[in-house]
């Protein structure tokens, strides 16, 4: 399932905290940059910014560096201005595994990688690599587009075998199956529930809404009141006083600078999300994989898919997603369009696995040799699930990919957990907990407010199983056909990592993807400060401790990182 959350659910505070930041002197040279001091630690007297980000500033905060800016973002103007400036790199390729990329976006198509080996249409597989015309990359989905989520599928499989048994009346040897099907049916039981409720709660405030702005724009004459407008409206009947009251109850759920409009489409948004639930992903008579025609439990038969990176929908429908994470990653810099990716010297390799629902292992596990074996150097997964049936296929691939020197860069996830105490997949965990390769990197979700609820409420985070932080709040980024919006999630975060990574690989490029792990992970800004921990403001612990770096991922410093390393 993508990570990605509704910017309506953010909650916000007003406390304040005061972090360690990092900061160096730099010389410019014809290559890399040259370092001449190291970064300067624990400057604890920096101004905080109490005001409301303007526009400009939260289109571009996960860009800002917290000493110039206050703004907790990863230096990236920062580092191009006085470290990378008109230096040339060589060219990374970065694989995004997702819902599909617009690959023909304004602000993407100069950055889509193109597969030169293959001839394009000719229905020949020219490169050998067994994937037919394969231009842009891969599309692992085929023409479907919804799917179960894992614990649906699994109830939908173990029902026959195991419904009105109890661990009495089984066979030892199918105890762990067995476990496995009743963890999954009270989950299935759970969240179809809820998701029940949540449509029918929506549908209900989406129609009082409705009826009491429609009234309040008659008497005011307008659509985008204030609150304080609103609040002004000559409410002389009882109705005219509840559908008041309604809506200024409303105005307590929105952003700052959203009007009712905005609550309706959040609303909207939601019933639409409740009924996808409801209608595939909880569905147990639906099967969407009967679209893609393979066996999903062998990984063998890899005769699947098409070259259609943007899927099947002629409207673009399903890519949102991915394509905002592509544009994250590279989105094209400085062509006055939308807005400045990351990273430059990328080239975005589109792979299609991830569909409305959970994904399978077995495809993600094909993405990712597929990536590794075309010349990905990093590879975006910005997806989980809590539960899997194959996870050792992914687990094997991703041992792959470390033979190969390629890094993945994973998002955390977004149910505000603890991951030490229950793992999402994919992840690079044996049952141990030990980890089976190192070029696997876990990444939690920052919030633009530089206070105590620094950590976006929604992250996922783990001392052990999340690996560092980085900007996932209200990120502004490409979605399809030309369009730009703001989306938020670890899916987020995840990708501005990837960026980072690209540009320490475009720059030292005989850095080992095991060395750019650590780099990223070292380099980054700390803080001592206790942050709220899940949204919750009865929750709370040392920022240090929620990762295993206790660290902001920073592009400025992880340049400087990277220099000392490569000598």
């Amino acid at each position: 399932m993508k990570y990605l959350i509704n910017n309506a659910m953010i909650s916000k505070s007003n406390k304040i905290i005061i972090a360690s930041v990092a900061s160096a002197m730099l010389l410019s040279s014809c290559g890399a940059p040259s370092i001449i001091s190291t970064p300067i630690e624990n400057i604890d007297t920096i101004p905080l910014k109490n005001v409301v980000l303007t526009e400009a500033q939260l289109k571009n905060w996960n860009s800002a560096d917290l000493k110039i800016d206050t703004i907790p973002g990863m230096s990236v103007n920062r580092a191009y201005t006085e470290l990378i400036k008109n230096k040339k790199g060589e060219t990374v390729i970065v694989a995004v595994i997702d819902s599909g990329v617009d690959i023909e976006h304004e602000d993407l198509d100069g950055v889509i990688w193109t597969n030169t080996k293959e001839i394009k249409n000719n229905g020949k597989d020219d490169d050998k690599n067994g994937y037919i015309d394969d231009i842009h990359g891969w599309n692992f989905l085929g023409d479907s587009e919804n799917e179960n989520l894992e614990y649906t599928r699994i109830v939908k499989k173990l029902k026959p075998k195991y419904d009105g048994k109890n661990l009495a009346s089984i066979d030892p040897s199918d105890k762990d199956e067995y476990q496995t099907y009743i963890e999954a049916k009270a989950e299935y039981e759970k969240e179809y529930q809820e998701a029940l409720a949540n449509k029918n709660r929506y549908e209900q405030i989406l129609q009082q809404v409705k009826i009491s702005h429609g009234k309040l724009t008659e008497v005011l004459g307008k659509e985008n009141y204030t609150q304080q407008e609103l609040l002004a409206a000559k409410a002389e009947t009882p109705e005219m006083q509840q559908y008041v009251a309604i809506l200024s109850q409303m105005f307590g759920f929105l952003e700052e600078g959203e009007k009712i409009p905005d609550l309706i489409k959040n609303l909207k948004e939601g019933i639409e999300h409740f009924s996808d639930q409801l209608n595939y992903n909880l569905n147990l008579d639906f099967d969407g994989r009967t679209k893609v025609g393979d066996n999903v439990d062998d990984l063998n038969n890899t005769d699947y898919g098409n070259n259609n990176v943007m899927g099947p929908n002629p409207e673009k429908e399903g890519i949102k997603h991915g394509t905002h994470v592509a544009g994250i990653i590279a989105a094209e810099r400085n062509n006055g369009k939308g807005v400045n990716g990351v990273a430059k010297n990328v080239k975005i390799m589109a792979i299609r696995a991830v569909p409305n629902g959970d994904e399978y292992d077995k495809d993600i596990a094909l993405a990712i040799r597929y990536a590794t074996d075309n010349g990905a150097k990093v590879i975006n997964t910005s997806f989980g699930k809590y539960y899997s049936t194959h996870p050792e296929w992914v687990r094997e691939a991703i041992k792959y990919a470390a033979e190969k020197d390629v890094l993945i860069v994973n998002a955390a996830g977004n149910e505000g957990i603890d991951l030490d105490q229950k793992p999402v997949y994919p992840n690079d965990q044996t049952d141990n907990s030990s980890e089976v390769a190192d070029n696997f990197i876990t990444i939690g979700a920052l919030n633009y407010e530089y206070g105590a609820n620094l950590v976006a409420d929604f992250s996922n985070y783990g001392k052990n199983n999340v690996d560092a932080f980085a900007p996932g709040v209200k990120i502004w980024a490409t979605t399809p056909s030309n369009t730009y919006e703001y989306l938020q999630g670890t899916s987020m975060a995840a990708p501005a990592v990837s960026g980072v990574a690209a540009i320490i690989r475009s720059y030292y490029p005989k850095l080992k993807a095991s060395q750019v792990k650590q780099i990223l992970m070292n380099s980054g800004l700390s803080s001592t400060a206790t942050v709220v921990v899940g949204g919750d403001a009865t929750n709370s612990d040392k920022f240090t401790e929620l990762s295993k770096s206790g660290k902001m991922v920073n592009l400025y410093n992880a340049l400087i990182l990277a220099e000392k390393t490569s000598k």
